[in-house]
């Protein structure tokens, strides 16, 4: 495989107003009661062939102990056996091998060390890595999954950019949930 055959892509779920959790890193809003009866089901026979397909994950210190706390409430560890990449600099349980922490260069992660070894890699929270990984021209592409829910203040979803930054639509699914799916290519 050639660094040439990976993907990086940015995924988030956010609210309608383009918040991934509110200022406490809450994110009970993620239960929805909508029904959209025209939109497709996320069968566990659909979600676990769409998660065969990412070969490791990316997030920051905050979304990983959400991840954590999520766990330790009965929902698993949504990340699987998958190695997940956890950016921070803070001293952190680490309850699984497939757990690395780095506080490096992102770049460096990125394209030194993710891209020769794997083929899709998910960056999946938060705001500041996302809003980073986006800014150093790193991600090839972003899934928004917008839940139907306006929160007012929060966490966004991008943090940190000083420039436009172009995409071009791939593709949208709705769901019975309510949720959309916006999934974009990022322009270079």
């Amino acid at each position: 495989m050639t660094d040439a055959d990976s993907r990086v892509t940015i995924h988030m779920v956010a609210s309608l107003d383009g918040f991934i959790a509110r200022k406490d890193g809450s994110v009970d809003w993620l239960e929805t009661t909508d029904e959209f009866a025209d939109g497709e089901t996320l069968s566990p026979e659909y979600v676990e062939a769409f998660l065969a397909t990412i070969d490791c994950y990316v997030m920051g210190s905050r979304t990983y102990q959400t991840a954590l706390d999520f766990e330790v409430k009965g929902f698993g560890w949504a990340y699987g056996d998958k190695p997940t990449f956890v950016l921070t600099t803070r001293d952190l349980p680490r309850p699984r091998d497939s757990i690395q922490f780095y506080s490096g260069d992102l770049t460096e992660l990125v394209n030194g060390q993710l891209k020769p070894a794997f083929r899709s890699i998910w960056f999946v929270g938060g705001g500041a890595v996302s809003g980073e990984c986006l800014r150093l021209g790193l991600a090839d592409e972003v899934h928004y999954s917008i839940m139907p829910v306006v929160i007012g203040d929060g966490i966004p979803f991008f943090q940190g950019l000083e420039t436009d930054v172009e995409l071009h639509l791939l593709g949208v699914k709705a769901y019975k949930s309510g949720m959309v799916e916006l999934r974009h290519e990022v322009r270079r």
